[in-house]
């Protein structure tokens, strides 16, 4: 019998390939039909097909020469330049693209750390955050030998701006804000914590992977935004992912930094290497063109009152939810300012309830500190609103019924995960999940 964990000696002919794949492709969940909240962003079959057209016009191209491709350094710029705008940039502003939201964050960081050490001579870095911001941050701060002070939020979910101001130090080289951040879609006070950062002369991150492609045109359509973006004074950098709220393929987002001079401090350079001169804008060296290539072709094929639709139907949307998720009795947390919706019970184990609704097909994203269940919501949701919310209604009333539950299936995991004496038993877990995902 043939060893499926090991290449196989004769190749599979390529129809039979592309039937594993569909059948393999069953198992997952069922995004198409809007049962996935966050993973995915799917505008439309025919922007789909739009997206998969101009990624394999450029499927073989390399992004990390764009001499070789003068299209691709094209599209880049032009990328950069338009996300600068939409922030409020202006010509001034710089920046580069990147894989996603954690490649942009860890630029940012990278790009502060050495602008500190060159012009403070600052060796033992640190930045402040929230403990809302996203875990990239983290990541960054554990790759780059960054110290990361993690700081409360108030009752709204907001950074605790006096909590900040204490940890202040003189090794502080950054400070970072959500706009709005991931868990509660959430705005922290970008303009206190900029003019912070500026009295104290540090940087100030806006993490707008979420927001950066989202805030402006829901401003336009008359919400009230508070001021995120390089239009507040203080504000350093940005980070704003394409394939989210952008709606263009997998693996483009920016880093948009106040000016070319801070830029300067993310690019690395070798002049040693035999193979000849060498010059990278991130941490990836080859880059996929394709991506590249389909965020410009996005943002040209749906312009301003392309994005306007989209988030006026959103907007709807996320209205009927919010209405169907208090109808059920649940409470949303804060005050979220755009798509994302988080709501817990007061007198239900939530987690039960997640396994309740995963049962019914739903993919869920569960939360801690508040326990809390996290909605992303994308035009592929709007057909299944009232499918969601009857489910949703009839999964809390059965775990208020049955509180026994809890100590079963993954509510009984994030029960026990709540409990647990000593934080870092919580990471020994995690571990051993990393080492199963790649067990065949």
């Amino acid at each position: 019998m043939e060893n499926k964990t090991q290449l196989p000696k004769s190749g599979t002919p390529r129809s039979e390939v592309l039937k594993q794949l569909a059948s393999l492709h069953q198992v997952d969940t069922k995004w198409r039909e809007g049962r996935a909240f966050s993973l995915v962003y799917h505008e439309s079959d025919e922007h789909t097909d739009f997206l998969k057209n101009v990624y394999t016009m450029y499927f073989h191209e390399n992004g990390l020469n764009p001499g070789a491709f003068p299209s691709i350094k094209k599209f880049e710029s032009e990328v950069v330049s338009i996300a600068a705008h939409l922030l409020n940039g202006g010509e001034k502003a710089a920046g580069t693209m990147t894989s996603g939201g954690s490649e942009s964050v860890m630029m940012a960081v990278k790009a502060h750390r050495d602008w500190a050490y060159a012009t403070k001579g600052i060796k033992q870095p640190e930045m402040i955050l929230p403990i809302t911001v996203h875990p990239a941050f983290d990541k960054a701060a554990h790759y780059f030998g960054v110290k990361a002070i993690k700081v409360a939020v108030d009752s709204d979910q907001k950074v605790d701006l006096n909590a900040v101001k204490a940890a202040i130090n003189e090794n502080t080289i950054l400070l970072v804000g959500s706009a709005p951040q991931y868990p509660h879609g959430i705005m922290d006070p970008i303009e206190d914590l900029a003019k912070l950062a500026k009295s104290k002369g540090i940087g100030m991150h806006v993490d707008a992977c979420v927001g950066g492609f989202m805030l402006p045109f829901l401003r336009k359509l008359g919400r009230e935004i508070p001021p995120f973006d390089f239009a507040v004074d203080g504000v350093t950098s940005m980070s704003a992912d394409l394939h989210k709220y952008g709606f263009t393929a997998k693996g483009a987002s920016v880093v948009i930094y106040k000016d070319k001079d801070l830029r300067r401090y993310q690019f690395f350079v070798s002049k040693d290497w035999p193979g000849g001169l060498f010059a990278s804008p991130s941490v990836t060296g080859t880059r996929p063109a394709g991506s590249i290539a389909a965020a410009w072709a996005t943002l040209h094929a749906l312009g301003e009152e392309g994005y306007l639709r989209l988030y006026r139907d959103l907007l709807e949307t996320v209205k009927k939810f919010r209405a169907g998720i208090e109808a059920a009795g649940l409470h949303i947390i804060g005050n979220p300012v755009g798509t994302i919706l988080s709501y817990e019970a007061k007198d239900a184990n939530i987690h039960v309830m997640a396994d309740l609704m995963e049962s019914k097909g739903w993919f869920v994203d569960r939360q801690m500190n508040p326990d809390s269940i996290h909605l992303t919501i994308t035009p592929a949701n709007a057909p299944i609103v009232n499918q969601y919310c009857a489910d949703l209604k009839e999964s809390y009333e059965f775990a208020k019924a049955h509180p026994e539950l809890g100590g079963e299936g993954m509510a009984a995991m994030y029960g026990m995960v709540a409990k647990l004496p000593d934080p870092t038993m919580v990471n020994q877990f995690l571990y051993q999940y990393m080492d199963q995902r790649y067990e065949t």
